[in-house]
């Protein structure tokens, strides 16, 4: 493809490209010579699943894909165990080996429900960190100084509060940096709160002999509450192995607002159909229904996206339990309480956000609404348990 029309295709979504001219030169450099541009993203292991929030940046991954290029998937087990200072206002307790490699394992699986297996190239950066000197390491640290490390955000903001600041997150960057020297990577892909870390790459590239990497960063999205980032913490997350019923039903209940950029960065739809949605010419819940049964069918194949949606129907417009409802067996002796209960069968997130669900009123059993979320479920029977209005689990005790 033209490398102009190229840009256009890449620039879809993105909150920024630095710079611009850059990475049109370097398209029509590898469209001359006939050589793919390497495109690296990087995914710390921190938790064992993905969600939406994070399928923004391998959505793009998979379109440099389908324009011929070579996808570097970085998951960083190395890294990971650093802890990405990013936005934090305290240092993070870093995630032992153990939990790395656990998380590690479902990440790439979960990555090739959108991109070409056979068109990715995944990489450890553990692989080449733990083959560097501790002579490596200094040598690596000398070629960035504090001050511009101070330069970042949250570490200017710790310093100035006199909150403590440990070496070991001035190592992060640099080591993300120094991943793009390693994997020789003409672009790279980042979320907006990433950029100091994905200009330190361009400047370590620059300062050992390479090109310096063009940098794209995508937008943070929000979840279901449309104002915060999506979270699995905030219990505003949609994930991507969750029931098909249940990713069908999150995606309905967003805003018509929230919509529009669930499209932009989630969906495939070409640039004449958003064009429709955002003029109007598409009912907003015919266009959101059509984006409910994309997602699911993404991660769950079509038949399971359509029955989602019948489900969805039946529940939402009848006001009836779906014919079929999963079904799970708690362990009794981890105690019977409802907030406990609904985070074991995936009703919640957590079990602060169960308690905020119960006291929201959005909560029955047996089709009475739950009025404390200490509440016990019965032994000896299995109850209905149902969320707000589309989420529902038969649940009893082993």
């Amino acid at each position: 493809m033209d490398p102009k029309k190229q840009l256009e295709i890449i620039k879809r979504g993105a909150s920024g490209i630095i710079t611009e001219g850059e990475l049109l030169k370097k398209l029509q450099t590898s469209e001359a010579k006939g050589r793919p541009l390497r495109i690296k993203a990087g995914f710390d292991p921190t938790a064992p699943d993905l969600h939406l929030g994070h399928t923004v940046l391998i959505q793009k991954l998979r379109q440099f894909q389908e324009l011929g290029h070579h996808v570097l998937l970085l998951i960083g087990d190395f890294t990971g165990m650093i802890g990405d200072p990013t936005g934090k206002s305290e240092t993070r307790k870093p995630l032992t080996r153990e939990d790395v490699k656990a998380n590690a394992k479902t990440y790439t699986s979960q990555a090739f429900k959108i991109l070409d297996e056979k068109k990715t190239e995944v990489v450890f950066n553990s692989e080449w960190m733990e083959r560097l000197t501790s002579v490596d390491m200094i040598s690596l640290a000398s070629r960035y100084t504090v001050a511009r490390m101070l330069e970042r955000d949250d570490f200017q903001k710790r310093y100035s509060e006199g909150r403590p600041i440990a070496i070991h997150e001035f190592i992060y960057p640099l080591i993300q940096g120094y991943d793009s020297v390693v994997l020789k990577s003409d672009v790279e892909l980042g979320g907006t709160d990433q950029l100091f870390n994905l200009l330190v790459g361009r400047e370590l590239q620059r300062e050992m002999g390479q090109e310096p990497q063009a940098v794209i960063t995508m937008p943070l999205l929000e979840g279901t509450d449309g104002v915060q980032k999506m979270s699995k913490s905030l219990g505003n997350y949609i994930g991507i192995t969750e029931p098909p019923g249940q990713i069908f039903g999150k995606v309905m209940s967003i805003s018509d607002e929230l919509m529009m950029r669930y499209y932009e960065l989630l969906s495939s739809a070409g640039a004449e159909r958003l064009e429709e949605i955002r003029r109007g010419l598409a009912h907003p819940r015919d266009a959101k229904e059509a984006l409910a049964v994309e997602l699911t069918a993404r991660y769950w194949g079509e038949a399971q996206a359509e029955r989602a949606k019948e489900e969805f129907k039946a529940v939402f417009k009848k006001r009836e339990v779906p014919d079929e409802v999963e079904e799970v067996t708690l362990a009794a002796a981890e105690g019977r309480g409802i907030a406990k209960a609904m985070v074991a069968a995936k009703l919640a997130g957590s079990t602060s956000e169960a308690k905020r669900l119960i006291e929201q009123g959005g909560v029955k059993v047996d089709n009475e609404k739950v009025i404390d979320w200490k509440m016990k479920l019965p032994a000896g029977k299995q109850v209905l348990v149902q969320v707000g209005k589309r989420f529902f689990r038969r649940i009893s005790f082993s």
